[in-house]
């Protein structure tokens, strides 16, 4: 396998030679359209006089209605990064996913099933083994109104941010350091980073930030072997969509109409070495035999031509 189909994902939108400042545009760009979308949602806070007080704002608002606002901004800011790529680099969302001629949704289906089915048996395990840390809270009407709302937006919540980083921005920062390993290592801090302001890092600690940037790389990772971000795409919506249908605490940024309520106090160290030292590693070597990868030192480290 030679260095040019190992390079093709990244060099996609690296071969139309566009500086790495048109990136740094681009993102602002889909951040003001992002913003543009909490519009609603400020509206609401300012009608609730729950500026200063979130907690007021969960209290005093429809749980839906505010998932539902809180879910705005990534359908709006979708079309700002489509009308990024198009209009500042004249490529398609397929350049932007995927080193394929067309965007594989076998992967995504895949990526989506098995990490959505670990997720459910993880969670009904740790439900049999302990089942005080968790409260039944599941309400037919408001659960249907959440389930509706889930499965219309959060695959937009999450793709959004796998084709943001592990697709547009990783290909920025290849463009401008030359090197996989350096974008990798980047997006995968950026995207750790604005997680800072998540309340379950405001509930764990600052330590939480490792499984943040520790997922950030997995995902990268994935998305280089396989040239290509579907499989991140689906274990991403699966990660964020069975967690808002199943369970949900009152410490977690999406507080839905779940079926449970986990009122456990949390493990941080249990919660990391379960994903970092176990469940990662087992999903690479699942994915490395299924679609039989090699070549990783090249795929993962090696520099970009010009």
């Amino acid at each position: 396998m030679g260095s040019t189909h190992t390079n093709q994902f990244l060099e996609s939108f690296h071969d139309t030679k566009r500086p790495f400042g048109w990136y740094l545009f681009g993102s602002l760009i889909i951040i003001l359209f992002s913003f543009l979308g909490q519009l609603p949602l400020l509206f609401f806070i300012s009608e609730t006089n729950a500026v200063d007080s979130p907690s007021g704002l969960f209290s005093q608002l429809d749980s839906n209605l505010l998932f539902f606002l809180l879910l705005i901004p990534s359908l709006v800011g979708f079309f700002g990064f489509l009308w990024v790529i198009r209009q500042f680099h004249h490529q398609t969302i397929v350049s932007v996913t995927t080193a394929r001629s067309r965007i594989d949704m076998q992967r995504v289906a895949f990526g989506f099933c098995f990490w959505g089915g670990l997720s459910v048996l993880i969670f009904m395990a740790n439900l049999l083994l302990f089942p005080d840390n968790y409260q039944l809270n599941f309400k037919w009407k408001p659960f249907l109104i959440m389930l509706v709302i889930a499965c219309t937006l959060i695959p937009t919540q999450s793709a959004l941010e796998e084709w943001l980083f592990r697709g547009y921005l990783m290909q920025g920062f290849a463009t401008l350091t030359k090197s996989r390993w350096m974008a990798l290592v980047l997006t995968s801090v950026i995207f750790g980073s604005l997680h800072i302001l998540n309340p379950e890092v405001e509930k764990l600690g600052y330590g939480l930030m490792a499984y943040y940037i520790g997922t950030g790389l997995f995902f990268g990772i994935i998305s280089l072997m396989d040239e290509g971000i579907e499989l991140a795409i689906g274990f991403h919506v699966a990660n964020n969509l069975i967690t808002a249908i199943l369970v949900t605490a009152n410490w977690t940024a999406f507080q839905t109409e779940s079926i449970y309520k986990d009122i456990s106090e949390p493990q941080l160290l249990s919660e990391m070495v379960l994903f970092l030292a176990i469940l990662y590693p087992i999903s690479l070597f699942v994915l490395a035999k299924k679609y039989n990868w090699s070549n990783w030192k090249s795929k993962l480290t090696a520099s970009l031509h010009e």
